[in-house]
């Protein structure tokens, strides 16, 4: 049995791709990151599935903590 979660952000196109680049270097074969771009509006869709909700809660907390940390960073430029 797979668990899943979906996250979804939506914003500038800048910021997108500046969070993607945050998540980018944990690739890995759990989770898939989409980027739709339409103009200057962007939406980021992160697919997460594990076998365990233990580890699914693990690499969305990882993730989550990479966006946070980029999110800060693009606030304060």
């Amino acid at each position: 049995m797979s668990n899943k979660v979906v996250v979804t952000w939506s914003g500038s196109k800048e910021d997108a791709q500046a969070l993607l680049q945050a998540i980018s270097p944990d690739d890995s074969e759990s989770f898939t990151i989409d980027l739709d771009i339409e103009g200057d509006f962007a939406t980021l869709t992160i697919k997460v599935s594990e076998q365990s909700v233990r580890t699914l809660r693990t690499t969305i907390n990882d993730i989550l903590a990479c966006l946070s940390a980029a999110e800060s960073a693009i606030s304060e430029v």
